[in-house]
């Protein structure tokens, strides 16, 4: 039976409802414990970084059999910060999400496994979401069910790095098309980073949804 501690560390972060249900239903688990901070994870078998806005540094990882992240890109191609919204926003609706192991390095450890998701060119904020965090909660089963025999391999191939988006990319360009802006408009959380544009010195929130 394993001890798990799974990082995320913004509880409200869109994930977060899944990663408790998640943990409630790990019948090869004596414990999984979900933390927003480093300094709570107190050792086990596996932790789980998910959405973790920390860099996990040796001493903490040593705790740990195994240190794993969740990262939504095809190492070692879009490390970095939000890639999967830099990448739809490039147009992409074929997206590889990889567990690996967590190293000094951002985003440089071996691969454990790859999952690939397909994202509609139409679909909405939640909607990626929800296949997003599909493909996140396999790996995460997976590192379960394969820790002990996995083969982990080295990446290859060229880096390249996403920056950090901020609230001001949510700013959408009243210069722009609507079919300019799409990919903008689907991909902003309307709850913590709403798309907006700016008119007359006023600021309008906007939303967009299935009809």
């Amino acid at each position: 039976m394993l001890n798990v501690t799974i990082i995320c560390s913004d509880p409200l972060h869109p994930i977060y409802p899944r990663l408790r249900q998640w943990a409630s239903a790990q019948p090869k688990c004596t414990q999984v414990e979900i933390v927003q901070k480093a300094a709570d994870a107190k050792g086990g078998d596996l932790l789980l970084l998910v959405s973790c806005h920390e860099i996990i540094k040796t001493p903490l990882r040593e705790r740990y059999r195994h240190t794993l992240v969740i990262h939504a890109s095809d190492l070692p191609h879009g490390k970095g910060m939000s890639p999967h919204i830099w990448q739809i926003l490039e147009g992409r609706t074929e997206l590889v999400v990889t567990l690996l192991e967590a190293v000094d390095g951002l985003d440089a450890g071996d691969i454990w496994h790859q999952e690939r998701i397909h994202v509609p060119a139409t679909a909405l904020h939640d909607e990626i979401h929800s296949r997003l965090f599909d493909a996140e909660l396999r790996l995460m089963s997976w590192a379960l069910d394969n820790h002990a025999t996995v083969q982990p391999r080295a990446q290859s191939g060229e880096s390249s790095f996403y920056r950090k988006r901020t609230p001001e990319d949510s700013r959408i360009d009243l210069d722009s098309t609507l079919g300019e802006a799409f990919n903008q408009l689907r991909v902003a959380d309307p709850q913590r980073y709403p798309a907006f544009f700016e008119y007359e010195d006023t600021r309008f929130k906007i939303v967009i949804e299935r009809m």
